[in-house]
């Protein structure tokens, strides 16, 4: 092998493990990972640890009966989720997104006025109920004629409070109906 060919393999492996280290190395001038000193150095601690913060998970956790095992939120026991979609059960649905959080109505318009429709969309911020949980948009399309030159609003923020009030109450009608069946079971 040709001695100037060796070091041009020696300096592209150097270069590759210095730019390599630099990326490792980062911006902030900390390697990657934990700091040691943060952590137990006893495993089990650790473990212990990252459960408690939400970092994992164990397997044999998965069978286990009690209070946390089998626990899981469907839209079926959400009472917001069930309470939204009976406020607005009259409107055809265009996208129903349990796990995104987003319930969005088709256009709606009564006998009455066929070329004033509206559209909702309902987002969930949280599964408790209250009043900041819920993101309410109300949208009104007004037509001149047969869907032509349509004029798009957000709607007023008094009917979207109603909306909401509305939803707020039967959510927490359904609550506490879940919690007489789970008293009677008892």
């Amino acid at each position: 092998m040709n001695t100037k060919n060796y070091f041009i393999k020696i300096f592209k492996i150097l270069s590759f493990i210095t730019l390599f280290g630099f990326l490792l190395y980062g911006c902030n001038g900390k390697l990657p990972g934990a700091d040691a000193r943060k952590f137990p150095a006893d495993p089990e601690l650790r473990v212990k640890k990252n459960l408690e913060e939400g970092r994992g998970f164990r397997l044999n956790d998965a069978f286990k009966s009690g209070p946390k095992a089998g626990v899981f939120e469907f839209a079926s026991s959400n009472e917001l989720w069930r309470a939204s979609l009976d406020v607005i059960d009259f409107m055809p649905l265009a996208s129903v997104n349990y796990s995104g959080g987003i319930i969005i109505t088709d256009w709606y318009s009564n006998e009455r006025s066929q070329n004033e429709s509206i559209k909702i969309t309902i987002r969930f911020l949280t599964n408790e109920i209250r009043s900041d949980a819920l993101n309410i948009k109300i949208f009104t399309r007004k037509c001149k004629e047969n869907l032509m030159n349509c004029k798009y609003i957000e709607t007023n923020k008094s009917l979207v409070a109603e909306l909401k009030k509305e939803i707020l109450k039967r959510a927490t009608k359904f609550q506490l109906e879940d919690k007489e069946k789970k008293n009677k079971k008892k």
